[in-house]
């Protein structure tokens, strides 16, 4: 059963779009999967782009898929608080309307690009909600040089074209004119920072050998090497697209069934 609509959100201060996938067969409770989308892509990408109808099915689970415009899941400096509305309102939404279970084991956050990069922040922030993340080729997980580059040469990044413009254009509603460093937006900060005694949600990462964002991965999975998280890095042949977004997240959803 696929849900489309809108309603009001507090946390945004507007009406907002959302589409849920709820399976038709299995026993309730069902596991819950908050399933983000990249930048170029809204609440409805992973439906047309994707077998996850079919998913929903087999792995006996609700998906929820937000929109969040160009926001990188962030509390926006000029803009809406989207991490408030991801991390709090829709997930206690979200339980007072579906029969889900309340265990961290069976909540997931996942997303393709910027959405990976969101399901990655979501993890590390409310672990306490999140036991599981899965993040397809996640893009800006280390902000600190791209800001430096875009505060030193504005002018230079912004004339290489028209999506440099706009994503110019997003980074200062995000971080503000200033365009300062926040480590709050910084994964391998969050991974280093993470609050010692708490449990830690098990993450499994992938990205297609020929994808233009493929350092950030293995960044990542290098950085992961010197920590105690459950964390899993696959890479296999593909690119930054749904060819490979639809099999990395029937990847991701074996992996995280199997736990």
């Amino acid at each position: 059963m696929i849900l489309r609509g809108d309603f009001s959100s507090k946390a945004l201060r507007s009406r907002t779009n959302i589409q849920i996938l709820i399976p038709t067969k299995g026993d309730a409770p069902y596991r819950i999967v908050y399933l983000f989308h990249g930048l170029h892509g809204n609440q409805g990408t992973w439906l047309d782009y994707t077998m996850l109808p079919y998913y929903a099915e087999k792995y006996n689970a609700v998906f929820v898929m937000p929109e969040v415009g160009r926001s990188f899941y962030a509390n926006m400096k000029y803009g809406r608080k989207y991490f408030d509305y991801i991390s709090e309102e829709l997930p206690a939404m979200c339980g007072k309307i579906f029969n889900i279970s309340a265990e961290t084991k069976d909540t997931a956050a996942m997303g393709c690009s910027m959405g990976g990069f969101g399901a990655l922040r979501l993890a590390l922030v409310r672990h306490d909600i999140f036991g599981f993340c899965g993040a397809i080729a996640p893009a800006g997980t280390n902000p600190k040089h791209f800001l430096k580059v875009l505060r030193e040469e504005p002018d230079s990044y912004r004339k290489k074209g028209p999506e440099e413009e706009e994503t110019y254009t997003d980074i200062r509603s995000i971080y503000g004119d200033a365009l300062e460093y926040n480590p709050e937006y910084d994964i391998f900060h969050l991974i280093e920072k993470f609050p010692a005694g708490k449990p830690k949600p098990v993450i499994y990462t992938t990205c297609g050998a020929g994808d233009n964002l493929r350092s950030e991965s293995l960044k990542l999975n290098e950085a992961m090497k010197n920590t105690d998280f459950d964390f899993t890095y696959e890479e296999w042949e593909g690119g930054h697209d749904w060819y490979f977004f639809n099999d990395a997240l029937k990847k991701t959803l074996d992996f995280w069934n199997e736990r």
